[in-house]
């Protein structure tokens, strides 16, 4: 349970208690002298023709549109809300696309917002500027009982508003979600549909299918979903469109493809609009002139697919690209739309190249010679007359699904991978032998004539170069654990104040993953720092610079506390509360801290109430005030903070609980 919902849990619990205390005698006997009539009687069951035909303009047909225009996923919703509110699951609706819905009446409309929406639970609720619908009757999932019968209606691979009636096998924990197990297929299409009970109540949210068993899917529970309702998190679509993607303002896509980054990592899917397949994603600061170095590590899904540099770019169909395809290296030549403008320059088959892994490209560039290098080993030296393009960056090919890390451009690159000195020393002091480019078949010819001893000794030393393999894992977290250390003892070395906490933040967060891009995170919250600031009025006073800040943050953005899976490991790592827009009360607390730092906010700062962190704005006359930033940036009074340090802690406020909290 998140702890923001512990009060509300606690108060629930002893009303059940309380009311479990009456009989029902005593109760009828109350409702008399109170005059309140009898509870409602329990809804008659109807057929399934009659459910479909009840709910059937209700429900609606979802699809989310790919950066080329062309629909790439289809799915079920159904309306909640009058005003034009549709539920459905947030993998229908796509992270970062465009939504359309289309009613039972055959009219369409893009969506306006996302209302709310939880990624651990799939569950997403999308606005649309449609009046006067029908919502349908939420029931209440917790009594549901194993064996009811039940109806289930979506789109099942596009065949619309398909009709299937099954019964509840089970509830069950997925992953830590208590889900609904249906003895019903569930097919592409599906997902985001209402599950019926035979009162024509929604009890849950069609969400995935067995991987095993055709008749087996599962649903999330109704009772997931009106949290969302009650408390959502929206953000404007143009908004949605942009989590997840790259930072415009240093890549630039052409082709299409799902460009994405996340944790200092590039990662790309979908075909591009190209012929082939082909997609770019061109560096938009960085032109150099030749002669320069461009290098970037690429690890593919699939050896099938194609991806890596592109360089000497025009923008659009002309450049080369050097990239590994179906296991080997291609240097190419592209000069127009089609593969008859083409060349394939070199088509390298190398044992430097490591399929499955990360590899290392290189390209030196100069006006009449192109040199290329996987793993710091030249692998192809080219002579030809340069085209003229100036822009560099990445490219993809086919339906590749492929990551991208450690992009660099320069006029001299250093190796990748360290000297073998400086490697030999390394290896030294890690007690392990060197044995790299031992010719392994001379050595097996060595070892004929002692039978099955080879064997065992063979595979003892393997077990004990895993050991060592093992060691040096731990030895590098070790390594990597005391420089993020020192980095964090250097930042706090002068005076506290003038600590950039958020940097700090990045760093505990790197702790954990080494390949965190500390600075790129820092341009990120610097990007959001300036929308903020262009929004001030002139001579902005601080009323003003907190308004725009929360609007900002809570009503334009959607950053929100994470309710339903308040313990998630991610919300305590601040790169990931900027990228999910999502976090806990000191995470959230950070980004707003820093964010007011940096647009001239000066009396601001953290307080660390009994189990809910907040923040205090303390103005140079009149009462401080307390802003939630779990809660949407809600203000809270004196009376606000002393019941949430009851309800979190269970004793009295401490006046000293106003305390500042240091950095």
């Amino acid at each position: 349970m998140a702890t923001s919902s512990i009060g509300a849990a606690r108060w629930a619990l002893l009303a059940v208690l309380a009311g479990a205390l009456v009989s029902p005698l005593e109760a009828a006997e109350s409702r008399k002298k109170s005059g309140k009539s009898a509870p409602p009687k329990e809804a008659a069951e109807q057929t399934v023709e009659e459910i479909s035909a009840s709910v059937k303009e209700s429900l609606v047909v979802i699809h989310y549109v790919g950066r080329s225009g062309a629909v790439e996923g289809v799915g079920t919703g159904f309306v909640v809300g009058a005003n034009g509110l549709v539920a459905t699951s947030l993998h229908v609706i796509g992270e970062g696309r465009p939504i359309q819905v289309q009613l039972s009446n055959g009219r369409q409309y893009q969506a306006t917002k996302v209302h709310a929406w939880d990624r651990k639970l799939d569950l997403a609720v999308v606005q649309i500027d449609a009046k006067n619908l029908k919502p349908l009757p939420l029931g209440d999932s917790e009594a549901l009982r194993q064996g009811a019968q039940v109806v289930a209606i979506g789109n099942p691979l596009g065949l619309r508003y398909s009709v299937v009636q099954g019964v509840v096998s089970a509830k069950r924990d997925i992953d830590g979600i208590d889900m609904i197990q249906l003895a019903i297929p569930v097919e592409p299409g599906n997902s985001g549909g209402p599950l019926f009970d035979m009162q024509g109540r929604v009890h849950g949210i069609l969400t995935m299918k067995s991987a095993t068993t055709a008749n087996i899917g599962f649903a999330m529970p109704v009772n997931s979903l009106k949290p969302l309702l009650e408390k959502p998190n929206p953000v404007p679509i143009e908004r949605w469109l942009t989590i997840g993607t790259v930072n415009p303002e240093e890549w630039r896509a052409v082709f299409g493809g799902r460009w994405t980054q996340k944790g200092g990592m590039i990662q790309v899917d979908g075909a591009g609009q190209g012929f082939g397949g082909r997609a770019l994603c061109l560096a938009q600061k960085l032109s150099p002139k030749a002669p320069y170095e461009i290098a970037v590590s690429v690890k593919l899904d699939d050896e099938r697919g194609a991806a890596g540099l592109a360089f000497a770019s025009d923008g659009q169909d002309r450049h080369y690209g050097f990239y590994p395809s179906a296991g080997r290296l291609r240097l190419t030549r592209f000069e127009g739309a089609n593969v008859y403008t083409w060349q394939v320059m070199r088509e390298i088959d190398t044992p430097h190249y490591r399929p499955g892994e990360w590899n290392h490209l290189k390209v030196r560039f100069e006006p009449e010679r192109i040199r290329c290098f996987v793993n710091d080993q030249l692998v192809a030296d080219v002579e030809d007359e340069a085209l003229p393009g100036t822009m560099v960056g990445l490219a993809k090919f086919r339906e590749t699904k492929a990551e991208f890390k450690d992009f660099r451009v320069g006029a001299q690159l250093p190796n990748y991978f360290p000297a073998p000195e400086v490697a030999a020393k390394i290896l030294k002091q890690a007690e392990v032998p060197h044995v790299d480019g031992e010719p392994l078949g001379e050595v097996a010819d060595a070892l004929q004539g002692n039978g099955r001893a080879n064997q065992i000794v063979l595979l003892e030393r393997a077990k004990q170069l895993e050991r060592q393999a093992s060691r040096l894992r731990v030895l590098s977290a070790k390594v990597h654990y005391r420089q993020v250390q020192d980095e964090l003892v250097k930042l706090f070395a002068p005076e506290e104040e003038k600590v950039d906490l958020f940097r700090a933040a990045l760093l505990v967060s790197k702790l954990d993953n080494p390949d965190l891009d500390v600075d790129a995170y820092l341009r990120e919250l610097e990007r959001h720092a300036r929308e903020i600031a262009s929004r001030l009025p002139k001579r902005a006073d601080d009323e003003a610079r907190l308004g725009v800040l929360s609007k900002y943050l809570f009503e334009e953005n959607g950053f929100h506390g994470n309710r339903s899976d308040y313990y998630n490991r991610a919300n305590s790592y601040v790169n990931d509360v900027l990228d999910d827009r999502e976090g806990i009360p000191i995470t959230l607390s950070v980004v707003y801290l820093e964010l007011a730092r940096r647009i001239g906010l000066e009396r601001v700062h953290g307080l660390g109430l009994p189990g809910h962190f907040v923040v205090q704005y303390k103005p140079a006359r009149g009462e401080a005030r307390m802003i939630d930033v779990f809660e949407g940036g809600g203000l809270l009074g004196r009376k606000d903070a002393e019941e949430l340090v009851r309800s979190y802690s269970g004793r009295d406020f401490v006046e000293a609980e106003l305390r500042p909290a240091t950095k």
